[in-house]
């Protein structure tokens, strides 16, 4: 029986005419090496910015409903014209809107949840001998029926959750970058990429800024077994697989830095009493505003009043204001939009000792100051002034030896890895 392959194309690998032909013919290569093909496309280029500035030159706030319904057609309008191009190059394709694929979601407009994959339909195109393509980023509410999105990036979450549905062992995303690498090469020159990454090293990559994957994706392919592989749409060479720890060998200490621009929102003088955090948070969760760190201070006296703070996404800001306004739960609100987050990622962490003065030792040297401090097990996180981002990146990159030009050793794996000292 062939093996089924699901690929997916970001919207820089199908931006212009020849990237499209270009997407179609690396589909074609790996039908023409007997797989069975689905194929998952996002809209093309700037489609999606484009199409939601046109709903926001109609109307300052644009229907969520309606708003689906206009942005789920930058996708379908890939996927029509890759299976052009395919049946150019001497191949059957179909194209299939995301309902049409079976992709079952909530009801939650612009950040639907896929719930199920019907795949009925894309099975049958595979067994007419088809090239399958699928609109990424969209489905169909299964209470409402109506259109659906998944927020950004959906369609890496489109293609995982195909590709779990048919069991593929592995679904690839096709990018205009060549895999995850150790920090953004647009601020490190020497960042590397990564041969293998754990899904949880992922997971907390892509909650704290790495944009490579989309962090529902990750969340998908870890809890069905699906490996990712992150490769390049323009160059044919291995790119990162994403895949179970216990199938990545010892990790080093450190992975990688990442980094996020975000807003801060403080709270003052709120309410030392019970339910208070919960009326915050529930409210904000209510708005669809999703929160990152959070802290917030005891009161030392008993008449004392505590001070929340917390960061959202830069977008999220005005309806996190919003909310907390309507509420009244404390004395007064105050907001930052110019703050950075800068993490560090490692599953090695977990058994090393002095990750986190050393991060925040090389921040003190460079005289970057940290406003707030967030943990996990493999992950730290410190929020800086939004100027001093690059900086604090490249510094903490220097600092665990992560770049290309590092001392490497060899693993049983045969790939090359770091020797990082703490």
């Amino acid at each position: 029986m062939a093996d089924t392959v699901v690929m997916k194309f970001g919207g820089t690998s199908v931006a212009d005419v020849e990237d499209v032909k270009r997407a179609a013919a690396r589909i074609v290569a790996a039908r023409e090496r007997g797989n069975q093909v689905v194929a998952v496309l996002s809209a093309r280029g700037k489609t999606t910015d484009e199409l939601v500035a046109a709903a926001y030159e109609i109307s300052k706030r644009p229907l969520e409903r309606e708003l689906d319904m206009l942005l789920s057609t930058g996708e379908r309008i890939s996927c029509a014209l890759c299976a052009m191009a395919i049946h150019d190059m001497g191949h059957e394709a179909i194209s299939l809107t995301g309902s049409q694929a079976g992709i079952v979601t909530d009801s939650s407009h612009t950040r639907a949840r896929i719930l199920e994959v019907r795949a009925d339909r894309i099975r049958a195109g595979l067994a007419e001998d088809r090239i399958v393509l699928v609109a990424g980023f969209q489905g169909v509410s299964g209470d409402s029926k109506d259109v659906t999105t998944l927020g950004r990036g959906g369609s890496d979450t489109t293609a995982v959750a195909i590709a779990a549905a048919l069991g593929a062992d592995v679904c690839e995303i096709y990018t205009d970058v060549a895999g995850v690498f150790s920090a953004d090469p647009r601020l490190v020159s020497d960042a590397r990429k990564l041969p293998l990454v754990s899904f949880d090293e992922m997971l907390e990559m892509s909650s704290s800024g790495a944009g490579v994957l989309q962090l529902r994706s990750v969340e998908y392919a870890r809890n069905h077994g699906i490996r990712i592989h992150c490769r390049s749409s323009f160059e044919d060479a291995p790119g990162t697989l994403v895949l179970a720890e216990d199938e990545t060998m010892e990790r080093p200490m450190v992975t990688a830095v990442t980094h996020a621009y975000e807003a801060r929102v403080t709270l003052t003088g709120l309410r030392d009493e019970p339910g208070v955090a919960g009326r915050v948070f529930g409210a904000l969760a209510d708005a669809n505003v999703n929160v990152d760190m959070i802290i917030q201070n005891e009161p030392i006296s008993e008449d004392s009043k505590a001070d929340l703070s917390f960061t959202v996404a830069t977008d999220d800001l005005s309806a996190a204001t919003d909310v907390l306004n309507g509420i009244n739960v404390g004395d007064a609100t105050e907001t930052d939009p110019h703050v950075g987050k800068v993490s560090i990622v490692g599953a090695g962490m977990r058994s090393h000792q002095g990750v986190a003065a050393k991060v925040f030792r090389t921040l003190g040297e460079r005289e970057i100051n940290i406003e707030m401090i967030s943990t996990s097990p493999i992950k730290i996180s410190c929020v800086v002034a939004a100027e001093r981002v690059p900086d604090a990146v490249r510094a903490i990159h220097e600092a665990f030896d992560l770049g290309a030009d590092a001392v490497r050793e060899e693993d049983p794996s045969g790939e090359h890895r770091p020797r990082v000292t703490s």
